[in-house]
């Protein structure tokens, strides 16, 4: 299964930094949060979640065409879990978006990003990346200087 899923990731023609590009004018002014390839449902897609004030878009973008494939599904912030309410409320205290932690991810192992999203770890919040590279899946942890901090992204990875 994942060895299937992972081939259809090897041939999208849309990377995951172009479906980010595509959801964000989707939504102005609202931030990427989380996103993901999802190759286990017929056609290959991106499922990309964004945040504005009090409401999460979940749209999915065809990784084939780079198409908005239905209607984006809309959630209040309430009908989240408490972790996911309190890592968007951290997010807003952050410069950096999700797209600038996908590209020091790829850059820093050489791959191509499958997912990215928001964690806690210790209190603080990360940009947490899972990128191809070769045929290794490597998780990347990036910790967001503040708002107020001018510093570049520290770099961590792991090997799975």
């Amino acid at each position: 299964m994942i060895s299937r899923e992972l081939e259809l990731f090897r041939g999208a023609e849309v990377s995951l930094r172009q479906a980010l590009k595509i959801a964000g004018s989707l939504h102005p002014g609202s931030r990427i949060v989380d996103v993901s390839f999802d190759g286990g449902s017929g056609s290959p897609v991106y499922r990309v979640k964004a945040f504005r004030e009090d409401r999460v878009w979940e749209d999915t973008i065809d990784a084939r065409t780079g198409q908005v494939a239905g209607n984006a599904i809309v959630l209040p912030m309430s009908e989240l879990n408490l972790e996911d309410r309190l890592n968007l409320i951290a997010m807003q205290s952050v410069r950096h978006e999700l797209a600038d932690a996908v590209s020091v991810a790829e850059e820093n192992t050489s791959g191509k990003a499958l997912s990215g999203g928001l964690m806690s770890e210790a209190g603080k919040l990360n940009f947490v990346i899972v990128v191809l590279s070769g045929t290794n899946l490597r998780q990347v942890m990036l910790e967001p200087p503040s708002a107020n901090n001018l510093e570049t992204f520290p770099r961590r990875s792991k090997e799975h």
